[in-house]
């Protein structure tokens, strides 16, 4: 229980800071101290009772009662164990460290109140097994001390890091802890080494196995998203295709999903490739979550320009909550996100005419700038720097702010109003046109393999682990509830 408390403290969706310390203080270390002194009273006047120390400390007329509250401590202790596996799978995911799973969020006022149906029926048959495999609590128990030892060690090293790192504790002091504590872990450490054999093997053969495939997820992520950012389209490439896309632009919205949120996927030049035309307005969604339970439909996307305005290609990056429905009905999503994309136009008209009416640049000088502010928005940048995403209260602050001074502001009358501006009504209509034509869900798939003069561990880590895990985890930008009629894919290799 205390393992599976400390796994908790991580994400603090289970119990808060201060319900813990006064848990422990309070409760859970007076219990531990009166029992653990009691057996050694027990043990020194009784040596012989080492094997059931327990349960022979405890008085006959006391043992039935003991016993029910032991089981059920137990199975306190096994859901504490649970609930902590939940939470530190998700921390891992989160980092990017561990294969994308189904996670249900339990609760819409904690965010770490989660479960995980893979890992809960994982644990579930894995249990099965080492019972059956065992047939004897001593050898489980074996394989529990060195585990708890283990997760001590664990522990007071990452607490030393925390020291030095982020309290910059004293130098002396952040070296006198780990001296004490694992001066003394390093005795029990040393008390157990010798029940490897003797069923001390378990916890170590699934740290090894799953620091394994923790260590090849990220490894192939990593490389998967380098290639990614190496390989993306320049924008010198795009405007030396032109407006056309060096294709023919048919009406109709093409959805690219990718995770890039800076410059433009090399999969969309495989779709220029192989697709004998493409849509009149490109849109490159970029899935990502935030950390709130729910966001507002008005804040769902945030878009800006790829490129000149006759290129009609836009950058999206969808935000949701933990707790929003991810497959929600496409019409409803298509919706959205056409209302949204011309309230962005709109925006974008009126800054620039506030803006023409404030510096009176002459038209050429406004065109040249209108084109390098594309090419700055969405250019060539590293592509490894996220998004900067707000917070909702900030957005709405925001929101609000903006709009309270919009609606201060009057345009001059030698400015032109913005319902009035021909290029915006132009793209408007454009826009309204497209999405009569119908949308289309632009896939890519992504195949990471290792370069053929590739050390042979490389290899077997990318072209055979890697592969496997990629291709039964969750996909990374779910298609909701679309008609596969409405669905392009185009597969590509990554040679890492």
């Amino acid at each position: 229980m205390v393992a599976g408390a400390e796994a908790m403290f991580a994400d603090l969706g289970h119990f808060s800071v201060k319900s813990i310390q006064i848990a422990f203080t309070s409760v859970v270390f007076p219990c531990l101290f009166l029992a653990y002194f009691g057996q050694a009273a027990y043990l020194m006047k009784f040596p012989n009772s080492s094997e059931r120390i327990f349960y022979d400390s405890v008085p006959d007329g006391l043992f039935w009662p003991v016993f029910g509250l032991a089981t059920v401590a137990a199975i306190i202790a096994s859901q504490a164990m649970i609930s902590a596996s939940f939470s530190c799978v998700k921390q891992a995911m989160a980092l990017g460290c561990f294969p994308r799973l189904k996670i249900i969020h339990t609760s819409k006022r904690h965010m770490g109140q989660i479960y995980i149906p893979v890992i809960n029926w994982f644990l579930m048959i894995m249990c099965m097994l080492v019972v059956a495999a065992f047939q004897s609590t001593t050898d489980i128990s074996n394989a529990y001390g060195i585990a708890e030892v283990g997760v001590m060690m664990v522990s007071t090293t990452l607490v030393t890091v925390v020291m030095l790192l982020i309290w910059q504790t004293n130098l002396f002091l952040a070296i006198l802890f780990p001296l004490i504590f694992g001066t003394i872990e390093l005795i029990y450490m040393s008390a157990v080494l010798s029940k490897i054999f003797e069923g001390g093997w378990l916890p170590l053969v699934f740290a090894s196995w799953f620091l394994c495939v923790m260590y090849i997820w990220n490894y192939g992520s990593v490389l998967k998203y380098q290639s990614e950012v190496k390989q993306k389209i320049s924008m010198d490439f795009m405007h030396e295709l032109g407006s056309s896309l060096g294709t023919v632009r048919v009406p109709g919205i093409g959805l690219l999903y990718n995770e890039l949120v800076q410059g433009i996927p090399s999969i969309f030049a495989q779709f220029l490739l192989d697709l004998p035309a493409i849509h009149s307005v490109i849109v490159f969604v970029c899935i990502k979550y935030v950390p709130v339970p729910v966001v507002p439909q008005e804040e769902r996307f945030l878009f800006r320009r790829v490129g000149p305005k006759d290129y009609h290609m836009f950058r999206c990056v969808a935000r949701y909550g933990y707790k929003d429905v991810r497959k929600e009905d496409h019409h409803a999503f298509e919706q959205l996100l056409v209302d949204s994309l011309e309230k962005f136009l709109r925006k974008e008209a009126l800054d620039v005419a506030l803006e023409i009416n404030l510096n009176q640049p002459d038209l050429d000088s406004i065109s040249v700038r209108s084109r390098d502010e594309s090419e700055i928005q969405d250019g060539d940048g590293d592509g490894m720097d996220e998004l900067k995403i707000p917070l909702m209260r900030d957005q709405r602050m925001e929101t609000s702010g903006a709009s309270t001074s919009e609606a201060s502001l009057t345009l001059p009358a030698s400015v032109m109003p913005v319902d009035e501006d021909p290029s915006l009504e132009y793209e408007l209509s454009a826009l309204r046109e497209a999405t009569e034509s119908g949308f289309t869900y632009l896939l890519g798939h992504g195949d990471v393999r290792a370069k053929k003069n590739s050390w042979f561990i490389k290899k077997l880590s990318i072209n055979y682990f890697y592969a496997f895990m990629r291709k039964n985890c969750r996909g990374g930008a779910a298609t909701m509830r679309v008609p596969h009629m409405n669905i392009i894919q185009v597969g590509m290799t990554y040679m890492v």
